[in-house]
């Protein structure tokens, strides 16, 4: 078997970051798959209002190329993208306890990790606060990441505990909320019944319609368009300061609320990334027909499974009451991105054997060795064309799949060509250098 994982030499008793020499090519290229497919979904935020992240927008045709853009980047992207992230972080936070461990530096590890995560989440809030990129990932996972250092001995038959008591609390909570929808929906309409034959409602049941009708209002194709154009708008009437505010009222929610009520969907990520490690999975150690059960197996239940839950929402025309009233009482969703998600990267590693791809996998590792600073120019760049040249709100959904590949394009070209001359990306350098208390070196001799 064609191994992937590397042995690394007896190391120094010191606390320095890997070696280039040392990197395992096969996760630096799984990471820059990772940080480049982030962006087909994050540019549906960044480039348009929320709203339409997962829907189409009833104010541009939604068929042709905007429905093949959605279906592309909703079935192929969506959730997984940021799950195969996710999960290499957890690999990574893991792979750099490890070899800290080994070099026995004793408590210094935890200094190292603790300054690196608390540095992670600083460079989170620049993301979202001066780079204004809404949605930032950072911020969340330099929290989560905070946690993660009093389970790195355990091994993956223990970490499956953590996993399942995630999983199952986001399936049940997830259920929960469209059940509470549900319920919204069912109440709504026999108070809408009554109030159509003219019955006296009494207060709860005034209550029940207008959460109803707010409900039915903001989640169709009408009320959606109304809400995009007053987003839309917002964005491009405002001065500097007006789009500053928007932003971060945006960021500060997402930091604060947001992340309270998903943060257990990054730690189940992140532990799955430790557990992949720990059991040799992602470092291609497992026998090659596990990958390929996974691989052929999770790819054709998810891809079926997303196709028809997509063509539902589209043949209902995003009406999410009559999509709410016919779903499923369990949510799946979790899980599936799971089997997702491990079904690609079970193909990334089948591919990865193929010797006459190694040069491909190169190309992806360069974006992955940088994938900080390609994340980081993600933002810089989107809010350029967004916000600086007032793009905002005005592309249809195909134009900015476009803009993505070309920024993917712009991404590729750029890594290969600064690594030839530099050690780390710039932003990773600076990472770098503050969590180990040193300046590392930058140019290539």
């Amino acid at each position: 078997m064609d191994k992937v994982i590397i042995n690394t030499d007896q190391q120094e008793k010191t606390a320095n970051p890997v070696a280039q020499n040392k990197r395992i090519i096969l996760l630096d290229a799984m990471r820059g798959i990772a940080v480049l497919g982030i962006l087909v979904m994050n540019i549906m935020e960044q480039g348009q209002p929320g709203i339409f992240y997962m829907n189409m927008n009833a104010g541009q045709s939604q068929t042709g190329s905007n429905f093949f853009a959605w279906l592309f980047g909703m079935g192929l992207f969506e959730g997984v993208m940021r799950g195969m992230f996710c999960i290499l972080f957890g690999v990574g936070s893991l792979l750099l306890l490890d070899r800290l461990e080994q070099r026995g530096i004793g408590l210094k590890a935890a200094d190292i990790f603790y300054r690196r995560m608390l540095w992670l989440l600083a460079l989170g809030l620049l993301n979202a606060f001066v780079f204004l990129w809404p949605g930032d990932i950072l911020y969340d996972y330099a929290l989560i990441g905070l946690t993660l250092f009093p389970f790195r001995r355990m091994s993956a038959s223990r970490l499956m505990i953590p996993i399942t008591i995630l999983l199952l609390f986001g399936i049940y909570r997830e259920s929960s909320q469209q059940n509470d929808t549900r319920l919204v929906i069912e109440k709504g309409k026999q108070a809408e019944e009554l109030n159509i034959h003219r019955h006296a409602l009494t207060p709860e049941q005034n209550s029940d319609l207008t959460a109803f009708q707010k409900f039915k209002t903001e989640n169709s194709n009408p009320g959606m368009v109304v809400i995009g154009k007053e987003a839309s708008t917002a964005v491009q009437s405002a001065n500097l300061s007006g789009l500053l505010k928007i932003i971060y009222d945006q960021n500060i929610d997402f930091e604060s609320t947001f992340f309270y009520n998903h943060w257990w969907d990054i730690a189940l990520l992140f532990f799955t990334g430790m557990a992949f490690y720990r059991s040799g999975f992602i470092t291609g150690e497992s026998k090659t027909w596990i990958y390929i059960v996974v691989a052929s197996g999770g790819l054709i239940i998810t891809l079926v499974m997303n196709y028809y839950d997509l063509m539902n929402i589209y043949n209902n025309k995003f009406d999410f009451v009559k999509i709410t009233e016919s779903a499923s009482p369990v949510v799946f969703y979790q899980a599936k991105r799971l089997l997702q998600v491990a079904a690609y990267l079970s193909a990334l590693i089948l591919l990865y054997r193929l010797t006459s791809l190694r040069n491909i996998f190169k190309v992806f590792a360069n974006v992955g060795q940088m994938a900080l600073t390609n994340y980081l120019m993600q933002s810089i760049i989107t809010s350029i064309i967004f916000f600086g040249f007032g793009f905002y709100g005005k592309l249809q959904r195909y134009e900015l799949i476009e803009a993505a590949l070309l920024i993917w394009i712009f991404q590729i070209i750029l890594s290969a060509i600064w690594l030839r001359y530099f050690t780390y990306g710039p932003f990773e350098w600076a990472w770098r250098s503050l969590t180990y208390l040193k300046t590392q070196p930058f140019k290539r001799r």
